[in-house]
């Protein structure tokens, strides 16, 4: 946990924003595995512990804007669960040290409710990603499940997205404790890196690391020889000289803010002609990031930054016979780099898309969203300082993509598929670090870089 003053200090800011009503903070329960006493790792919902901080299961956090009280709702645990766990702080406790003075059983969260509803006050809740916390809010409510989605609130969304998008100097400084989590992930990879090795006993060494300097991975690894396959997870792969290996992976932080790198290499340890050359077009879009992101810019002219640099790169190579502006705007990209440049990154990988885009149709609410300018919808995104953001460029030969574009007749005049041909084997190339947007332009997390030059990798690849 940060200082208690800064969830107080949220919690305020908050309350500011959303003017009037009751907001309903539900931490995550326990999720079973294959049996209720069997549970996968806990992970808690952001945006709980972003207001309270509190990293334990089956709590909710109540915020009345019009009057200023907290509570905390939440069980204390009995002797025989002491029997199981051992003994634990009270929820008094464990609210003293997030500043809230005022702390409730769980059964009386819904008279609290009921009674808010009743006086017609408004209730508001994010949109919920878990079927335990969609259950509890349906009871709670009284809202049908088919309901919760339509009734989430939208101030409640665009306030937390506002002031989750934008860091502070701690938050940053979280960050950049998950980023040494990820360079220790990501240089233990490349050590391991050579023929004849399994690619699940990469991921499972880089995992144990999150797990030894952190609370475990950000996202499940992605570890493949198969990089064309954008979240390959199947890590059963024998590593085999003359392929490269693309490794996507990072870790959390103790205060659960996260890091995302991948990096692509060769399994031999050295770079053939072919893939250095579309390595190194790559890495230039990565690179050219720095010059281009500053404060006030919109996502998607970032975004076509790249794939002009991208398009260019790819004209040289022979693959595009347009220039590179022609065949970003005919679409011919998407063949290339079927992903957007970025996503937020913070407390999770992809920040804030649970209550974003991905959640349901922001066309529907577009103007508003222009106006609030967050990560949560990239098509009217502008960033902003304190703006964490992934880079993560790629070129990926897909076979049933090309063959597609093909049959379909896309693209002719511009992509030379005659050229593309020699390269379905080749699989794919991302390179990925974190960003952070400064006052006057940007700079990556971390005091320095994983190895992503030609040279730097083949000086640690399999060594």
């Amino acid at each position: 946990m940060f200082s208690k003053q800064t969830y107080i200090a949220r919690r305020a800011e908050l309350r500011r924003r959303i003017g009037s009503g009751l907001i309903l903070l539900p931490g995550n329960a326990n999720t079973p595995n294959n049996y209720p006493n069997n549970a996968y790792y806990f992970r808690q919902d952001s945006t709980f512990r972003y207001f309270f901080g509190l990293n334990v299961p089956s709590v909710a956090g109540v915020i009345d804007a019009d009057s200023g009280e907290e509570m905390l709702f939440g069980d204390d645990f009995t002797v025989e669960d002491i029997i199981w766990t051992g003994p634990q702080p009270t929820l008094r406790e464990m609210a003293a040290e997030a500043g809230v003075q005022k702390t409730h059983a769980m059964k009386e969260l819904a008279g609290v409710l009921r009674a808010a509803i009743a006086l017609n006050r408004t209730v508001h809740y994010l949109p919920p990603y878990r079927g335990e916390t969609k259950i509890m809010l349906s009871e709670l409510l009284g809202i049908r499940l088919s309901m919760l989605h339509e009734r989430k609130s939208l101030d409640l969304m665009f306030a937390v997205a506002e002031m989750r998008e934008r860091k502070s100097a701690e938050e940053i400084e979280a960050l950049e404790r998950a980023f040494q989590i990820g360079y220790r992930m990501h240089t233990t990879a490349m050590k391991m890196c050579r023929a004849g090795v399994v690619e699940r006993e990469i991921a499972g060494a880089i995992e144990g690391i999150a797990k030894s300097y952190g609370q475990g991975v950000s996202f499940p690894s992605i570890v493949s020889q198969h990089g064309e396959t954008l979240h390959n997870l199947n890590c059963d792969g024998v590593l085999t000289d003359g392929r490269l290996l693309l490794v996507d992976a990072g870790g959390e932080s103790v205060e659960g803010y996260c890091s995302d790198h991948t990096r692509t290499y060769p399994v031999s340890g050295r770079f053939t002609e072919r893939q250095r050359e579309i390595y190194e077009i790559a890495l230039g879009a990565h690179d050219g990031m720095l010059d281009i992101v500053k404060p006030g810019m919109m996502y998607r002219d970032i975004h076509r930054a790249c794939y002009l640099s991208l398009a260019e790169g790819l004209r040289q190579a022979g693959l595009i016979r347009s220039s590179a502006e022609t065949a970003v705007d005919a679409g011919a990209m998407y063949l290339f780099m079927p992903h957007g440049l970025a996503h937020g990154m913070g407390m999770d990988v992809h920040d804030l898309e649970n209550i974003g885009e991905r959640s349901f149709d922001f066309s529907t609410i577009s103007e508003r969203a222009e106006r609030s300018a967050t990560c949560i919808y990239r098509s009217a995104w502008r960033v902003g300082e304190g703006t964490v953001m992934s880079d993560e460029p790629g070129i990926y030969f897909i076979p049933a993509l090309i063959d597609k574009s093909r049959a379909e007749g896309l693209y002719k005049g511009i992509v030379d598929y005659d050229a593309l041909d020699a390269y379905r084997d080749f699989g794919g190339i991302r390179i990925e670090d974190d960003i952070l947007v400064t006052a006057d332009g940007c700079r990556f997390i971390g005091d320095k870089l994983l190895p992503v030059t030609v040279d730097e990798l083949e000086a640690v690849v399999g060594k």
